[in-house]
Formats: structure tokens, sequence, C-alpha cells
């Protein structure tokens, strides 16, 4: 066999052992995921659907902001769509929750597209003030249209129901929030192997360049805006199932901030980093109340003292990574496993 014939077959067999590898993990991650609520408690159950309701919608800003370069203030409005529709439809049609849950993400990327439209003649700062107008526009809606959104008293819901079963306890809704995050996860993934994942990518990475390629900006941007508001509108909806009630209240401007944050503190355009942030900027405000609970004996005037810290908190991540580490934890993440993959030959 000739060397370069050998070196070939190395890399097809190299690439065959980390495939089969990635799929043991994946299976091994999967199985982790079941075993976890049999195992947590109801305040971990608490937080893990929370980690899974933002994975979604990060993971919707992510294909918008990071794959498509399109930045966005507006994730918040758009769950607060998906939120009101679930709760409305259940309250007045009495269909199925994954009928409402579907309706809610194509209500939500019908208004993702109209919110687009100026996304063919503004970007950057410009474009990222329209998304943050739509969201405080949207915002009034819940807030003034009290025959179907309850004005500032919300809406409640019943529990999501289905074949029978009642999703009433966070356990229950925990075998609809994380499977629905794994899967659409997996969605976006396969979305960027195709044409209209590397369209996304090629407008991100150079809008002039990819338009004289033939590709049509206005076409993808508003298919950008689509996909990223009907995974908001799922986890708007997700939300309103977990809380059983949505208030003008329950999806804030700081809502939006938060789910840009996690894009930047996981790494845009890496679906990894997606999830790695949603946990990450999910958990925080949760070590904050510990921290608190633990200093609140030696110190009465914690809470007091540790209450603005959170924004205080945002900021600095959102500033500490894109000067330190613009590429966030997936690329933490991928140093780590390249360290302890070489470690054993390092001098």
């Amino acid at each position: 066999m000739r060397i370069g014939d050998a070196k070939q077959s190395y890399e097809a067999d190299e690439a065959i052992l980390t495939s089969s590898t990635q799929k043991i993990w994946f299976a091994l991650f999967l199985f982790a995921l079941l075993l976890f609520p049999f195992m947590a408690d109801a305040y971990l159950l608490y937080l893990g659907c929370l980690v899974g309701i933002a994975v979604i919608s990060t993971t919707g800003l992510n294909i918008l902001t990071g794959f498509t370069g399109l930045i966005s203030l507006g994730q918040a409005g758009f769950m607060g769509v998906g939120g009101y529709t679930v709760a409305w439809l259940s309250a007045n049609t009495g269909l199925p929750f994954p009928v409402t849950l579907l309706l809610a993400g194509l209500l939500a990327a019908a208004v993702g597209i109209l919110v687009g439209l100026p996304s063919l003649r503004v970007k950057g700062l410009y474009l990222a003030i329209a998304t943050l107008a739509a969201s405080v526009f949207l915002h009034f809606i819940f807030a003034e249209w009290e025959s179907v959104t309850g004005g500032m008293g919300g809406l409640s819901l019943e529990p999501a129901h289905l074949f029978g079963l009642t999703f009433q306890s966070d356990f229950g809704m925990y075998f609809i929030i994380v499977p629905l995050a794994v899967l659409m996860v997996l969605a976006a993934k396969n979305v960027f192997r195709t044409r209209i994942g590397r369209a996304f990518i090629a407008i991100r990475d150079r809008d002039i360049s990819a338009e004289i390629l033939g590709i049509n900006l206005l076409h993808y941007k508003l298919m950008s805006f689509a996909l990223s508001s009907f995974y908001a509108g799922v986890a708007g909806g997700l939300f309103a199932y977990f809380f059983r009630v949505v208030t003008p209240e329950s999806f804030p401007l700081s809502m939006s901030i938060f789910y840009l944050a996690a894009v930047i503190v996981g790494g845009m355009g890496n679906l990894l980093g997606g999830i790695l942030g949603a946990a990450f900027m999910t958990l925080i405000p949760e070590a904050l109340k510990l921290l608190t609970a633990a200093l609140t004996p030696f110190y009465p005037n914690a809470p007091i003292f540790m209450s603005p810290m959170l924004e205080i908190i945002f900021g600095a991540l959102i500033v500490g990574f894109l000067i330190f580490e613009p590429h966030g934890l997936a690329e933490i993440w991928h140093r780590i496993r390249r360290f302890f993959s070489l470690w054993p030959f390092k001098n």
C-alpha cells in the first residue's frame, strides 16, 4: 500500500472512530437526561425545565444572530406571542397541547417575518433598535388588548393534556420540555447541513458577496427570522404551560437581553454554545440566591446588596466574554477536550 493510500485509510478510520465515539457519548447523554428526573429533587427538576426552555429559545436566537448575523432584541416579544397563543387556544378551543404549541410557533414565525422586513435595508445597531421597538409594541399589545390577552391580569392555563395524561407537575413537564429541546436542537443542526443553513452563514460572513453568488437576501433573512421566532414561540408556549399563567410581565425586555447574553456567553454561531450559554445564564441567578442565603446569617443586609448584582453580572459577562473569549463557552469546552485528548503526549 502506498503512503498516500495508508494516510487516507488512517484518516477514514479516525473519522469513523470519532463518529462512533460521539454517538456513544450522545447516547450516554440521553440516558442521563432520562435518569435525571428520577434522581433529582423538586428544585433541580424546576431548574431542569427552565434550562430546557432556555435552550430552545437560545437556539432560535443563535440561528438568527449567531449563524445569520442579524442582531435581535425581540426574543421576549416572540416568546410572548407563543405564550399568549397557547393560553388563548387552550382556554377557547380545547385543542391538545401539541397543536397549540405548533400554532404558537407558527404565529410567532409570522410575526417574526413582519419584524424582519426591514432587515434588507438596515442591519447592526439599526436592526437591533427595530427589533427592540417591535418587542415594546408587542408588550403594549399584551397589556392593552384585554379582550384577548386579559390585560395586566394576564391569562391562566389548564395543565397540558395528552392521551388522557395530565402534565401538571414539574416531573411531568420535564418529559415534555427536555425531549422537545433535544429534538429542536437536532433539527437546527440538520438545517445547517442544507442549502438554507449554508445561505444563512454566507449572509453572516459577507452579505454582498452572498447576493452576488445568487442568494436572495430578503428571502433567507426572512426565513431566518421566521425560524428563530418559531423556536421562540414554542419556548414561550412551554413557558406558559410550565407556569400555568402568562402576563405582560412574564416577557420583559430584560428577557431579550438575557437570551442575547446567553448566545454571546455560549458562543455565537455554535449550537453547543447556545446550550452551554442557556444553562450557564439560567443557573447564575440561582447561584446568587444560594450565595445570598449563605451570607444572610453573617451579613443581614446581603439581600439588599445582592439584589442589583444580577444585572451587573450579566453586563460584566457580556463584556468579559467579548474581550477575553469572543467564541464563548463552546471554545473553552473544545480547548478542554483537546487538552485531555493530548495530555499523555505533552512534554
